[in-house]
């Protein structure tokens, strides 16, 4: 094993673990006092189930055998068959770690749709099943399956991760309906000071999320670094230019939101763009996220905390720019590049694919999980809890006496 590249995995591990809770933080701002210990909880559950699933099958059928087409198979089930170190000197049980955090982190991305009036019995059930059924199968498509036997590209989970969670998020939000009296709900947020350290703990933790997934302390893992560093900078410049020009203030929560969709836009061209292409994507995320997340009203659908608006427009924006701005001779030449350097068509059009085919299917199954749930056990509480506030409805448990 080479050391460096052992130690820079399982510290990038340890940095997108520690995003979750640092997402609960900044759901549970978003949202009101009165559900400040549901979001955690929602986010927790994640958290402890996810990584016993992963473990159990979910790796296996998403990477053995890496190439095929679909899905995989159970060679690693429950764990057999990775070794410590893996095949040739790699990384078996390094790697497997690694990318249970990302299961873990893509559906508590969900929990700020439904915020205020999901019953918790009901996202108990949805979590492993949405897992299994909608986050594996579209990871094997993207690393190794068809989409990226096609040509399409994600770094570290722009189309997986956020495309895929924003557009569950939006099938979710249609089945569960909206909060009552929307859209003239009391929508501040319950703890500024919160949301700030949210969006924080997530920006520190994205280091490892899109360096770390060089798989190795190598010259991808620094380029993957700065621009993670540089688009979160530049799209919260962005959002909060654009909230000054517009409504004639700068706020923390936009600042905060536009550094969410910087980091969002980012990721899935993290390892393929260089120079000041990194800026231009988080500019762009941050100017159109803006504008996103002003149009919910319009279109008439409840998103709580806006994760349709930042990260299904962001992960979708940064994806598609891929065929813009990547740069394949600042990385070795190892892929397709972007119309901006020389490429054509061929590489945007590769993008459009895959975003397409995991925007159809992730929204159908979602939607049909959303409603078996619905007329089994129920997806929504009543009108009563949902004023009472879901920490002490679902949890006895407020987070403030």
């Amino acid at each position: 094993m080479d050391s460096g590249n052992v130690s820079w995995v399982l510290v990038s591990a340890a940095l997108v673990m520690f995003m979750t809770p640092g997402l609960a933080l900044f759901y549970g701002g978003l949202d009101s006092r009165k559900n400040m210990s549901n979001m955690m909880m929602m986010n927790m559950w994640a958290l402890i189930t996810v990584p016993i699933v992963w473990a159990a099958i979910g790796y296996s059928l998403a990477q053995a055998p890496f190439d095929a087409d679909w899905l995989g198979g159970f060679d690693n089930a429950f764990l057999s068959g990775i070794s410590i170190t893996g095949e040739d000197g790699g990384m078996g049980l390094g790697v497997l770690i690694f990318l249970a955090m990302f299961a873990v982190i893509t559906p508590a991305l969900i929990s700020g749709a439904v915020a205020g009036r999901m019953k918790f019995a009901a996202w108990a059930i949805f979590v492993p099943v949405w897992s299994l059924l909608v986050y594996v199968p579209v990871f094997k498509w993207i690393y190794g399956g068809w989409l990226g036997q096609r040509g399409s590209l994600d770094f570290a989970g722009g189309t997986a991760i956020h495309v895929n969670a924003g557009v569950a998020a939006l099938a979710c939000v249609l089945v569960l309906g909206k909060r009552k009296g929307f859209p003239n709900v009391d929508a501040r947020p319950h703890s500024v000071p919160f949301v700030v350290l949210g969006a924080a703990i997530l920006w520190f933790g994205w280091f490892g999320f899109n360096a770390g997934s060089a798989l190795a302390a190598n010259d991808t893992a620094i380029q993957a670094f700065v621009n993670t560093f540089l688009a979160g900078a530049a799209a919260g410049l962005a959002w909060v230019a654009v909230d000054a020009l517009s409504k004639k203030r700068a706020s923390n929560i936009g600042a905060a939101s536009g550094i969410v969709a910087g980091l969002v836009a980012v990721t899935p061209a993290a390892g393929f763009v260089a120079g000041f292409s990194s800026v231009w994507i988080g500019l762009i995320a941050g100017v159109l996220c803006n504008f996103a997340v002003r149009l919910k009203p319009r279109f008439g659908y409840d998103d709580a905390l806006d994760v349709v608006g930042i990260h299904f427009i962001a992960g979708l924006i940064g994806s598609l720019l891929i065929g813009v701005f990547a740069d394949p001779e600042a990385f070795g030449g190892s892929f397709a590049a972007g119309l901006a350097y020389g490429g054509d068509a061929s590489l945007l059009v590769e993008q459009a694919i895959a975003n397409g085919a995991t925007i159809v299917y992730s929204f159908a199954v979602t939607t049909l999980i959303m409603l078996a749930l619905k007329t089994t056990i129920g997806v929504r509480t009543s009108d009563a809890q949902e004023a009472e506030g879901l920490d002490a409805s679902q949890h006895a448990e407020p987070a403030y006496e």
